[in-house]
Parts: C-alpha cells; structure tokens; sequence
C-alpha cells in the first residue's frame, strides 16, 4: 500500500470511507440491540464466512462485476489494478482493489442482511456459501489435474486423456 504521501488523496478521504464503515456498523448494533436475543448463532458463521468469501471476490475480482470497479479502478491486462482519480474515487479505488477491504464490507452487508432481513438471508447466504464452496473446490481440482498432468510428463507416461491438456496448460500458465 502506497503511503498517504504518495497518493492523490487526503487523510479525510479515507476517513470518511472509516466514517460511513463506523456509522453502518454503530447502525447493526443498535438494531441487534432491539431485537434481543443472538442476533447471529455461532453455527451460522461458517456459513457467512463462506458467503463473504463469494460475495468479495464477486465484487473486488470477478469480471462480471467490473462495471462496480470500472469509475474507481483501471484494469489492465496484465492484471495490475490502478485507483483512478482524486480524492475519495481513488480511496474507494484502493478499497475495491482490497479483497480484505472489500471483505469487511461484505461481512457487514451479509450480516446486516441476516439481522435485518433473516427471511431473505436465508436465501442469499446460502446461495453465496455453496458458491464459495464450488469456487475452493474447483480450484483444489483444477490443481489436482494440473499437478497430475505434469508427473505423468515428468515420468514419461502417455499423453494426458482428451480435453485433459487445456486444464493441465492453463494450470501451467498460471503459476
């Protein structure tokens, strides 16, 4: 992260971003405090954690949701991610390049949706969740078939089966 000093920004720019966080959170805890009772079980935060993981590389890395970044963040191809702007458009910049950034963000809203809308909660959370869970388990595949695919090089066994070959050069390519 690139020092306040080097960046066209304003310590209050990222205040403000510290503010409207502080505020939005102050806001949960009030409702939770109306509502009585565990606002959120302990059993549901594997879950919610599933679903902020989702949720936060949806947001902060996924090209479907690049119109979200696009005023904030220039995408080059090579994957280098620049603030754009000024001021509070290059600090939000900065954030969406954050997936940690985007994380707490995304951990609020899911929680807040939890508390605030449990109906619908039940809903989104989980849909994210089993997202989050396919997302770990094909890249643990993805490895495990690129991984295979060069020891059978390395010992000089036959050519990968068909379609085999893409996965193992993509998995080669991308280390």
């Amino acid at each position: 992260m690139d020092p306040i000093s080097t960046t066209p920004t304003r310590p209050s720019d990222y205040a403000a971003l510290s503010a409207g966080y502080g505020a939005l959170l102050g806001a949960l805890v009030v409702a939770a405090r109306d509502r009585g009772g565990d606002p959120v079980r302990h059993a549901e935060l594997p879950a919610l954690g599933l679903a902020t993981f989702s949720l936060t590389k949806l947001v902060a890395k996924e090209k479907v949701d690049a119109w979200v970044r696009e005023p904030f963040l220039e995408e080059l191809a090579d994957g280098e991610r620049r603030p754009k702007g000024t001021g509070m458009r290059y600090a939000v910049g900065e954030l969406l390049s954050c997936s940690r950034c985007v994380g707490t963000w995304s951990a609020m809203g899911l929680v807040g949706l939890r508390l605030l809308r449990p109906r619908e909660a039940r809903v989104v959370i989980p849909v994210l969740a089993t997202a989050g869970v396919n997302d770990w388990l094909q890249t643990g595949f993805t490895a495990l078939c690129g991984r295979a695919n060069l020891n059978q090089r390395a010992a000089g066994a036959p050519a990968p089966e068909a379609g085999d070959h893409d996965r193992a050069q993509r998995f080669s390519s991308a280390r």
